[in-house]
C-alpha cells in the first residue's frame, strides 16, 4: 500500500488517537506541532496506536515516536507502508558478447559509458568482485553526489550482482545484471530492488519513477558506444586483413 495524501494521513492517525487513546481532539487541533507526549499520549496509548498501526498498514511505531508530532507519525507511516522499489529495464546491444561484457564490466571506464559518473575509483579486488567508489557530476545545486558501491561479476552465468555499501539516503539497494544473447545481439538487464530511509528526500515510488527514468537514458548512451566500438573494431580487422593479404578472420583468402 501506498499513502500518497499527507493531510489526510494525519487525520487518520489524529482519529485513532482520539478513538482508541483518548486524544483531546481540540488539544490536537490547537496544538498541531505538539508530540505525543505532550498531548498526553503515555505509553499504554502508544502501544494501542503501535496496534492498530500495524494492524492498518504493517508499519512499526518506534518508542521515541512520543517525542514526535502527529504529522510526523503520519510521515513515518506513509514512508514505510510504501512498498519497496523494483525496476527492471535492458536494451539489446548489436554487439559480441564478449565485447559487451568486458566494456560493461571495465568499472574503471565508466566515466566514458556513462554520462552521469565524473569518476569510477577502484578501492579493492577480491577475485571476481570489486568495490569502487562513484562520484557523480554535481547536480543543478553543485553537489557531487558520491558512494561506495561492491559488485560481483561471474562470467560463467553472464550476471552481475552489485549493491551500495555506503547507502546514503537509501534503506538498501541491489542490483542484478544479466547479458542473454539473442539475434539481433545482446540483451543487457539491469534490476534494482531498493527502499528509500524515512529521512530520505523521495519516497520509494518517486525514486522509482527517477530511476526507471534514468536508466533509459543510460542504456541508450551505452548501446550506443558500445556499438560505435564493435563497429570501429571491425573497421580495423578489415583494413588490417584488406592490407596483409589475409581475410578478417585471420585465414588466407580463398
Amino acid at each position: 500500500m501506498t499513502v500518497t495524501d499527507g493531510g489526510s494521513l494525519t487525520a487518520e492517525i489524529t482519529d485513532i488517537l482520539v478513538s482508541n487513546c483518548g486524544l483531546d481532539p481540540d488539544a490536537a487541533a490547537r496544538a498541531p506541532a505538539a508530540s505525543l507526549e505532550e498531548l498526553g499520549m503515555d505509553s499504554l496509548a502508544l502501544l494501542e496506536l503501535s496496534a492498530v498501526v500495524a494492524d492498518r498498514w504493517q508499519v512499526s511505531i518506534p518508542e521515541q515516536a512520543a517525542q514526535w508530532s502527529i504529522p510526523a507519525v503520519a510521515d513515518l507511516v506513509a514512508r514505510r507502508a510504501d512498498p519497496p522499489g523494483h525496476t527492471e529495464n535492458s536494451v539489446v546491444i548489436a554487439a559480441p558478447l564478449e565485447l559487451v561484457w568486458s566494456v560493461t564490466n571495465d568499472v574503471a571506464s565508466w566515466p566514458d559509458l556513462f554520462t552521469e559518473y565524473a569518476r569510477a575509483e577502484i578501492l579493492d579486488r577480491n577475485g571476481d568482485t570489486v568495490r569502487f567508489r562513484l562520484t557523480m557530476h554535481p547536480d543543478e545545486n553543485g553537489v557531487a553526489w558520491s558512494w561506495v558501491s561492491e559488485r560481483t561479476a561471474d562470467p560463467a552465468s553472464r550476471q552481475v550482482h552489485a549493491r551500495r555499501v555506503e547507502t546514503g539516503p537509501f534503506e538498501y539497494m541491489r542490483i542484478r545484471w544479466t547479458y542473454t544473447e539473442e539475434p539481433d545481439g545482446v540483451r543487457m538487464t539491469w534490476v534494482q530492488d531498493f527502499a528509500m530511509k524515512p529521512t530520505a528526500p523521495v519516497d520509494n515510488a518517486g525514486m522509482t519513477e527517477r530511476i526507471n527514468t534514468n536508466s533509459v537514458v543510460q542504456l541508450a548512451v551505452i548501446k550506443e558506444r558500445v556499438e560505435r566500438l564493435a563497429r570501429d573494431r571491425t573497421t580495423t580487422l578489415t583494413s588490417t586483413a584488406s592490407a596483409t593479404g589475409t581475410s578478417a578472420t585471420g585465414a588466407d583468402d580463398e
